[in-house]
């Protein structure tokens, strides 16, 4: 049976958590019996098939952890399970024995990306793949007050080693998010022949990983990281601690990726393109700052992370003030060819039409507050939310800080939103 969920339909396939669904309620609250179960995750590559086994294990004192559901993929098979693995509706659901057992499975690991490049790959000497790649999304049933406590190994090749967005404590990666009751590894992952450089940046602990004999320039992010992340950190304060970045050449997609704590960029991608754009810094205000939208309204999260890699880059000094003009009349042109702001997905001409209404409400919020307030301070309450944004979401937030509706946002000013909001407003 073949099952899992490709990594380009994770929005469609979010973590949802379901405790103490169908659970009796004097089970789910019994005397002090014990409510955390172990769930570790081993992954064993397979260079030669370029295909990963990986290993689910649940040790629990009792039924805690009731069900995982799984969506099938044709990438994944050989499952099999302790216990009773069913497959219906295009699913998988394991029902787990009662003091635990293990599930397995087998990736095939090469996924293209548009036709243009690979965004997974496993070599001889090398891989590069995200971790929901390896281990599908999934719900879950467990008893009320039931908490996994989730780790993460690799049983490597000789003169392997492997980099992820987690601490590694002694070849353990500890997967602890404080939100979920059933933590799953995501972000990137690069295993093989590597070459690691570590660093703290303004108190985010950096690392860059990518195979030995691919040309990644290591200390030239790392520079241009040392200028930039300061600036970042003096805008959102309270970013996570970690931040891993991989690399890696051909065939690896041409562009740069991100995902929690974590991305990936091409290892020919330059770090400061000639229009003073930076895919490097705009992969990095996604992957700290984590912010998502509503449908039709990518342009504010690509906008935000396109307006903040040129903000970082001139108030770190990475690009004189002068470039800074050009890169930004330039963004302008470009964005005159754009005919819909609010679409499923923001293209260039898009994202550079949101970069000049970014500008502009800057430019906006700081002249009705004499200065008081500016983008930054929409931007963090954006980061302390974590919330999809919307256009909503802007004007309460434009409100708040100015104590006037914006100019700048009304709607029949952006292209094609207005088609947006009637929608949103009809389902209500």
């Amino acid at each position: 049976m073949n099952w899992i969920a490709k990594a380009s339909c994770l929005p469609a396939t979010i973590l949802v958590i379901c405790t103490g669904c169908n659970v009796p309620v004097t089970e789910s609250v019994a005397g002090n019996q014990p409510l955390t179960y172990q769930v570790s995750y081993t992954v064993v590559p397979q260079p030669l098939e370029g295909t990963l086994e990986v290993q689910m294990r649940v040790i629990q004192p009792r039924r805690l952890l009731r069900e995982v559901r799984f969506p099938t993929d044709p990438r994944i098979s050989e499952s099999m399970a302790d216990g009773e693995l069913l497959t219906a509706d295009n699913e998988i659901v394991w029902h787990p024995p009662k003091t635990g057992g293990t599930l397995r499975w087998t990736v095939s690991v090469a996924s293209r990306r548009n036709g243009n490049g690979y965004d997974a790959w496993l070599a001889d000497d090398w891989g590069l793949m995200r971790a929901e790649d390896l281990i599908p999304r999934a719900t879950t049933r467990a008893v009320r007050g039931a908490v996994g406590k989730t780790t993460l190994k690799f049983k490597l090749p000789g003169g392997w080693s492997v980099v992820t967005a987690y601490f590694n404590r002694s070849g353990t990666f500890s997967i602890n998010k404080v939100e979920r009751r059933f933590d799953q590894p995501d972000g990137w992952i690069v295993m093989g022949r590597l070459g690691i450089r570590h660093e703290t940046i303004a108190g985010l602990r950096v690392s860059i990983a990518a195979p030995v004999g691919h040309a990644v320039r290591r200390m030239d992010i790392l520079a241009l990281l040392r200028w930039a992340l300061p600036e970042l950190v003096r805008v959102i304060p309270d970013l996570p601690r970690r931040l891993t970045i991989v690399s890696a050449g051909d065939p690896m997609w041409r562009g740069g990726l991100s995902a929690p704590q974590s991305l990936y960029i091409h290892a020919e991608r330059p770090l400061i393109s000639e229009n003073a754009t930076s895919t490097l810094l705009h992969e990095v205000m996604h992957s700290t700052l984590r912010l998502t939208s509503k449908a039709g309204y990518d342009w504010i999260v690509e906008g935000l992370a396109e307006y903040y890699s040129l903000e970082l880059l001139r108030r770190s000094g990475s690009i004189s003030q002068a470039r800074f003009n050009i890169a930004r009349k330039n963004q302008l042109r470009w964005s005159e060819s754009a005919d819909n702001l609010c679409q499923r997905t923001s293209n260039g001409a898009a994202t550079a039409l949101a970069v000049v209404v970014f500008s502009e409400l800057d430019a906006e919020i700081r002249g009705a507050t004499d200065g008081a307030f500016s983008l930054d301070d929409l931007l963090r309450q954006l980061h302390r939310n974590q919330k999809p944004v919307d256009l909503a979401s802007l004007l309460q937030i434009s409100k708040q800080l100015t104590n006037t509706k914006s100019d700048v946002l009304e709607i029949d000013k952006l292209a094609g939103c207005r088609s947006i909001v009637s929608g949103d407003q009809e389902s209500h």
